[in-house]
Order: C-alpha cells, then structure tokens, then sequence
C-alpha cells in the first residue's frame, strides 16, 4: 500500500468491527445503564426487543432491573433517532432530542403536516405541556383536548404533533417486561427532573455514533442519526479520526482507538429482536444483511417477528408462539439449510432464550420451520 493510500475493510472485517462494537462477539460484564449509553440507546418500539437486544449482549441480564430503572425514571422511552421509539439513559436523551428534533419534525411533517390546520406548534407543545402537568394521557386524548381547545381541528394530527413539539416520555408500566400498558406521556424534564440541553454538541453524536457503529461512511451517520448534511462536520473531525476504504471505494471512518478484530474471528449466534440496532445503524446494510435476504418470504403471518444472526449476518427469523400460561414455542425460519454445527449451535442459544422468553408457561418448546430456498 503506497503512503497516503487508505486501508481497505472487507465485508467480513466490517462485520466483525460491528459485532464486537455491538457487544455481540461475546457476553460482557457490564450494566444496564453501561449497555445504554455505550449504545446510545435500543430502539424500542415492540416492548421486547430491547430486552432482547439486552439478553444477547450481557453475560448477567436481569429484565427487572430496566423495569426498575423506568420506575425510578433512571430510563426512559422516548423519541429519538430517525423519529422512532428508543430506551435512553435521561442524560443521553437530555441531548440527542434538541439534536434530532429535526428529524422527527421533518417525519410528522411528511405525514400530517397538511392535516395540522395551521396550528400554532409553540403554543401547541406549550398546551400539551400544561394538560400533562395534571396527568398523563395518551396521545389521542392530547389530540382531542387540544383540539377542544381550538389548536387545530384534527384531533389524530394534532394527538402525533403532541410528540413533536413536547419533548413527551411513555411512563410506566408501558415499556416493562411482562407488564402491558397503553402510551402515556408525561414531559420529559418534569419526568426525569434533566434539562434538555440548549446546545446539543454534534461531535458527541458522531463521536459515540462511531463508538458502536464503526467504521462508517457519512451516509451511515446519517442514516443512523436522520440528519442530513453531515459531510462538514465529518470533514471538520478528519484530523482525530481515522479513514478507510470499503471494498467498493466508500470512505469510512473511524475513531482511532477504537476495535477492529481479524476479519477470521468467531462470531456466535445470536437472537436479536424486531428492531435491533444492530440491524440499522447504516445506510449500507450489507456488512449484516444480505443483499438477497428474502424478507417476504421469511415473515410470520399474524406474528411479530424476530431476527437471528448466524456467523454474524442475519439468516433466519424467528418467533414466540403462546398458548396461555399453558405452553411457549420459539419458532426459528432459517434461510437457506443450517449445518448441524450451526444447527446445534442455534438450538441451544434458543433453549435458553425461550426459558427467558416463555417463563410464564408450563411447557416450552423450540421448532424449526422448513428452511426458506
């Protein structure tokens, strides 16, 4: 390689750079609280998938204690990167909101900005404020009180700019394992007691982007984050970080000290949830997902479902199928046939995942689905 030349990374060394980022090369010794901020978060839509995201990163994962740490308000679940629902520690969603908050105006924006009857936003998240400062309340009786009020007329548009404009949190019992729950929303500084930050540093968001995602190109950040013209801010950053070139001439970066493991290391199956970071934190999936990963064809009809990673990239589905507190079944679909190394690799992690998963039912069992060609 010629001075100057940047460094190539494979498929395979960019895969195993994010799986050891991700706490997915091997269980580690850490906290609830250590996972979140290394993570910059879970997404967390579907209540399990960020305790599912826990149970394949922690060697010692107890689902109490983020139900614990959502009561006690030391958690919460909010919107955040790319407009979605995330588990954040309050000091990371104290800055990563003002920083994102484009981006989730940009996505309501898109879908009801023409419904919003020229309401007023200020005054909108200022009344949202106020009304939850009594109680917490679901985001379709905001809209209706709102609306009641004269701010707007469209009480579904007006219920999803409430989450907009007011920084809101879903308050317990939503969010914690084996509890149900409608959204409830509260403020988040009345909530968690934590300002959100006036001047929201950019660095930190590429800097710890970088920490558990990389290398990645701009593109990746952006798609990561939601925010759009980052190439300045990257290139204003060049001189602490490093650069590489993926094997179709893309940039990447990185930060210097962080990991980047032989492309050769073993890399254990792992059960992942619906909405895994994993799975999203690029624009160009390809290090995890295979181009030609049938999707359609690898859904669970009338089921959420899940992803499993073998050898490090995604090649199967999978599912809980319940019947009562009578029986548990986790249903694995892979693509393509399994080795029986792999094979027994996958049933015993999902053994102990359905024993975590269907703990309430008197039997459990594992089934594999008939491999999709």
């Amino acid at each position: 390689m010629s001075e100057g030349e940047q460094p190539v990374l494979g498929q395979r060394a960019l895969n195993r750079a994010l799986l050891e980022r991700q706490w997915l090369l091997r269980r580690v010794e850490r906290s609830v609280p250590e996972a979140l901020s290394h993570l910059v978060g879970l997404q967390a839509q579907a209540t399990p998938s960020p305790y599912y995201g826990l149970l394949a990163r922690l060697r010692k994962f107890d689902p109490d204690e983020v139900g614990r740490m959502l009561e006690a308000r030391e958690a919460v679940r909010m919107t955040l990167m790319r407009g979605t629902v995330h588990l954040a520690l309050p000091a990371d969603a104290a800055w990563l909101r003002p920083l994102v908050q484009v981006v989730i105006e940009r996505g309501h924006n898109g879908a009801f900005g023409r419904r919003m009857g020229g309401a007023d936003t200020a005054e909108l998240g200022r009344a949202a404020e106020a009304l939850l400062g009594e109680e917490p309340l679901a985001a379709r009786e905001l809209g209706r009180r709102l609306v009641e009020r004269g701010i707007g007329e469209d009480p579904e548009a007006i219920g999803n700019a409430v989450r907009v404009y007011a920084a809101l949190v879903q308050v317990p019992p939503r969010g914690i394992w084996g509890k149900g729950g409608r959204a409830l929303y509260m403020p988040f500084e009345q909530w968690t007691g934590v300002g959100l930050d006036p001047s929201p540093a950019i660095d930190e968001l590429i800097r710890r982007y970088l920490a558990a995602f990389g290398p990645a190109s701009v593109k990746d950040i952006q798609n990561w984050s939601g925010l759009t013209k980052l190439k300045a801010q990257v290139e204003r950053l060049r001189p602490r970080l490093l650069s590489f070139r993926s094997e179709d001439g893309v940039e990447l970066f990185d930060l210097p000290d962080a990991p980047r493991p032989p492309a050769d290391t073993p890399a254990p199956v792992r059960f992942l949830g619906e909405y895994d970071n994993v799975l999203l934190g690029h624009a160009d999936r390809s290090r995890i997902i295979p181009a030609d990963f049938p999707w359609k064809a690898m859904l669970a009809p009338g089921h959420f479902f899940n992803n499993l990673l073998v050898d490090g990239t995604l090649r199967a589905t999978w599912w809980v199928e319940r019947d009562g507190k009578r029986s548990a079944t986790l249903a694995i679909r892979p693509w393509g046939k399994l080795t029986k190394a792999e094979r027994d690799e996958v049933t015993v992690e999902a053994e102990a995942l359905i024993e975590f998963a269907g703990q309430e039912a008197a039997t459990r069992a594992v089934r594999f689905e008939p491999p999709v060609p």
